[in-house]
């Protein structure tokens, strides 16, 4: 029989199991910014002080610089290491929908702010010095790390970085202010913990297979990552959050998406804050709840709800 020169990917025949559940997710929960009526929340919006306004642009400019990279450098830099074609096919998903979450902010940009305020927002984004510094951490790892560090450097990305950007939209959900924007979020943190949680499955699925040595160099390099993005992490909250007052409960907000970050990738949780020192409020906007969006010309949240609400802090964990 004469060698393929190219193989047909089959989904009748699939290896990994994961692979295929979380393509089944992704693509249930699928969905676009243009379907969420942000002009809703005008109102809202003119109620907000102008350090709040402030805050808003920052943090979104913020989010978008991270779903760049993560849409531009992170699935290449992960696609080298697949295991299987359906492993490929759903990183393919996740670089779209990083692509699609970019866009969202700059939806809410021109929803909210006007040009001159939008080129401010981005001047600022791609000149801050804490921002660009774990974008540089990043990207780095991404073009020269091994392929178990380039999905260490992603799960980070996904579980730990972007939640100091989550907390402000979040916590304005907690008091009915800006539902719409909220959504977005909302949808974009629930595709974020498909991502995370699926980035480090296969993170341990490699991990498992290192001789114990090369294991406990991996976990030495891994926390010692964390400590240095959480540093600088700090100051960068600092910078969002020191006109409202909100710091120190960002901080804590970190700290507890820190630890379900190193659990998406097998490791014990490094700080001690949990769900219960975080502002419930805030822990309550994470909730996936059905937002009261008209089905038959808006997609909320709700929709496929319970696809996503299986996934805990256990999914994907094989024991390491």
């Amino acid at each position: 029989m004469t060698n393929s020169y190219y193989k047909a990917i089959n989904w009748n025949a699939v290896e990994d199991i994961i692979d295929k559940s979380t393509w089944e997710k992704l693509t249930e929960q699928f969905w676009l910014d243009t379907r969420i009526p942000l002009s809703n929340d005008l109102d809202d919006w003119r109620t907000l002080s102008e350090d709040q306004k402030e805050n808003i642009g920052l943090v979104f400019g913020g989010l978008t610089l991270l779903d760049t990279i993560q849409s531009e450098s992170a699935i290449d830099a992960l696609r080298p290491d697949v295991r299987t074609p359906h492993e490929e096919a759903v990183l393919n998903n996740i670089q779209f929908m990083e692509s699609v979450h970019a866009k969202s902010y700059s939806s809410i940009f021109s929803t909210l702010n006007t040009k001159s305020e939008i080129e401010e927002i981005f001047e600022w984004t791609n000149t801050n010095e804490h921002l660009q510094k774990k974008a540089e951490i990043i990207n780095e790892i991404y073009l020269n790390g091994t392929g178990l560090q380039k999905k260490v450097a992603s799960v980070y990305a996904e579980t730990f970085l972007f939640y100091s950007g989550f907390y402000a939209p979040l916590y304005y959900l907690g008091n009915n202010k800006l539902a719409n924007v909220a959504e977005i979020i909302k949808l974009i943190i629930r595709d974020e913990s498909v991502h995370g949680t699926y980035i480090g499955y296969k993170f341990q699925v490699g991990f498992n297979e290192l001789p114990e040595k090369e294991q406990e160099e991996m976990k030495d390099w891994m926390y010692d990552l964390l400590f240095t993005l959480y540093e600088n992490e700090e100051k960068y909250t600092e910078l969002l959050y020191d006109k409202l007052g909100w710091t120190e409960e960002v901080k804590t907000f970190l700290r507890y998406n820190a630890n379900k970050a190193l659990m998406n990738l097998g490791l014990d949780p490094l700080f001690p804050d949990t769900a219960n020192d975080v502002n419930p409020i805030v822990m309550n906007g994470l909730s996936t709840g059905t937002s009261n969006h008209d089905f038959f010309s808006q997609v909320g949240n709700g929709y496929l709800l319970g696809t996503v609400e299986a996934m805990s802090d256990d999914d994907y964990l094989i024991g390491m």
